[in-house]
């Protein structure tokens, strides 16, 4: 369990005239893993078969994923201003704008963020939860948190909605929180992204990963059907009718 410096739990928690909400989530099940340190350039699924021998369950790599001039890494747990960047990040990402008090509105949903991320940092174990963070390749290695440009969580989850699909399997590793810098988009860093996503899938032993998208974001599905995932649900439509929310559709990709 993570220790987190309290500056930032202040930082999460703004001082606005009206209180806001943080998200919170719940992750089980902690694994035992020997630790055997490596320390890579990048990797690929295919070169780490051979480090996987001799009951190296944990593998430490400086990157995970290094290709198309992105590098793919974890986050550092104990930069604050790395954490903050991320949430940064993800929170220009997914806000929608609003025509009135936009920006008063944008800081009540960064803080939500990174409430969450603190959270996730400090109660998962680091087997069972990642915040994966891209930034140039190009970048020195004095390079400050401003270098991150974009974002993936991968979390091990154990939904029944899920699993159902998939008869022997017992949890599997869901992405979410997928997000690019606005100035850096449509260069291939969402891609390298999902490929970390892969590798850290295989590192940790998992045999399926899952994620959701909207059902009429065809940018987003052709995204993740490149990358290999596919569609084994889509909401009932009565989500949509009823309840007035956009459909999403469940996309899994499974290893062998």
């Amino acid at each position: 369990m993570a220790h987190l410096s309290q500056s930032l739990y202040s930082a999460a928690r703004p001082k606005f005239p009206y209180p806001g909400s943080c998200g919170q989530g719940i992750y089980r099940q902690k694994l035992t893993w020997s630790r055997f340190p490596v320390i890579l350039r990048c990797a690929s699924t295919e070169s780490l078969t051979s480090l996987t021998q001799n009951n190296a369950a944990e593998i430490e790599l400086k990157h995970l994923v290094s290709q198309h001039g992105w590098d793919v890494r974890r986050l550092n747990r104990d930069d604050e201003d790395e954490i903050r960047r991320v949430s940064l990040v993800q929170a220009e990402a997914f806000h929608i704008p609003l025509a009135l008090f936009n920006d008063f509105f944008f800081m009540f949903f960064q803080a939500e963020v990174l409430s969450a991320l603190l959270y996730k940092l400090k109660n998962s174990p680091p087997d069972r939860y990642a915040c994966l963070v891209a930034e140039q390749t190009s970048q020195p290695e004095t390079s400050s948190s401003s270098s991150v440009v974009g974002v993936v969580d991968v979390t091990a989850q154990t939904e029944s909605s899920v699993l159902c699909h998939f008869p022997g399997v017992e949890e599997y590793l869901y992405v979410s929180g997928l997000a690019v810098s606005k100035a850096q988009r449509r260069k291939k860093m969402a891609s390298t992204l999902l490929k970390a996503c892969d590798i850290l899938c295989y590192l940790w032993g998992f045999k399926l990963l899952a994620l959701r998208a909207y059902e009429d974001d065809a940018a987003a599905r052709n995204l993740y059907s490149n990358a290999g995932y596919s569609v084994v649900e889509t909401d009932p439509l009565w989500t949509s009718t009823w309840i007035g929310r956009k459909r999403r559709v469940l996309m899994t990709k499974r290893f062998s």
